[in-house]
């Protein structure tokens, strides 16, 4: 693993924040270059979607699975300027288990502005879980891939401090109080945690919007992308191995030996014995 990524560990004042918010902004997480790269990708995706019978322009493509794809993909698995955050939230006993490319195109003239569809993820997880406030369990490491100045633009809408409150219940058409768009500049990411109430808002401007993101979770959980990665694992660095799900045995995912956390011996070798402690 780069060990660019010893600049980019999550501080007491992040820690702080995420805690508070539910989630962390990283401004300018990627670089110019890396950006365009990723945009290009992400556009080609996009113009493969646009020619699939029914799709019109003003349907947003919601593509899953992105690793094995491209390999400005997988660079974001570890990438040095967020991964550290992560891992710094979660402890290291960590995998992917999501990733999605958001492509949101202007919305049809008339459409009506705001926040839609206000969720935590992972779904049956909310309900299946017990106690309240539930467990955090998973993150995801948003990327923005255009510029989104001001809201109405397809932003991501957040509550601030909503991960502590429970299930969100919201009207059609309403929005929860505190409800916030992020504005971000191409290259920026966010972090939130997965019971943050958030939504995305209406896309009302002339700009087509460009979000991905890669979720992590203990590796316990169970993946919500396929991750069919058999054939790519093997030549991989090993901390990557160990988040795209390599395993020693099925009872590694509760137990696991140093073969399958490598992200263990690389934050004692780096940051010491008290970086690992539970």
């Amino acid at each position: 693993m780069d060990e660019a990524s010893l600049a980019h560990v999550l501080d007491d004042d992040e820690r702080d924040t995420f805690e508070r918010d539910g989630y962390l902004v990283i401004e300018q997480a990627l670089d110019p270059s890396t950006t365009a790269r990723l945009d290009r990708v992400a556009r080609a995706l996009d113009r493969e979607y646009r020619d699939e019978p029914g799709v019109t322009e003003f349907h947003a493509l919601n593509r899953h699975d992105l690793i094995g794809l491209d390999d400005e993909f997988l660079e974001l698995v570890d990438h040095p300027t967020t991964f550290p955050k992560v891992w710094g939230i979660l402890g290291w006993h960590i995998q992917v288990f999501h990733t999605q490319l958001l492509v949101t195109p202007p919305a049809p003239a008339g459409a009506t502005p705001g926040a839609y569809g206000w969720h935590q993820d992972n779904n049956r997880m909310n309900l299946d879980l017990e106690t309240e406030p539930q467990p955090r369990v998973s993150v995801k490491v948003g990327y923005f891939l255009t510029d989104l100045p001001g809201p109405r633009m397809g932003n991501l809408c957040v509550v601030p401090g909503s991960h502590r409150r429970g299930r969100p219940v919201v009207p059609l058409g309403e929005q929860p109080d505190g409800a916030q768009e992020i504005v971000a500049s191409a290259g920026d990411a966010i972090i939130f945690d997965r019971r943050l109430w958030h939504a995305a808002s209406s896309n009302v401007s002339s700009v087509t919007r460009v979000f991905l993101t890669i979720g992590y979770g203990y590796r316990w959980l169970r993946p919500k992308s396929a991750m069919h990665l058999d054939d790519l694992l093997p030549s991989l660095p090993p901390v990557r191995r160990q988040l795209l799900g390599s395993h020693t045995s099925a009872n590694a995912w509760f137990d696991p030996t140093d073969d399958d956390v490598p992200l263990r011996e690389w934050i004692r070798v780096h940051l010491g014995d008290a970086a690992v402690r539970p």
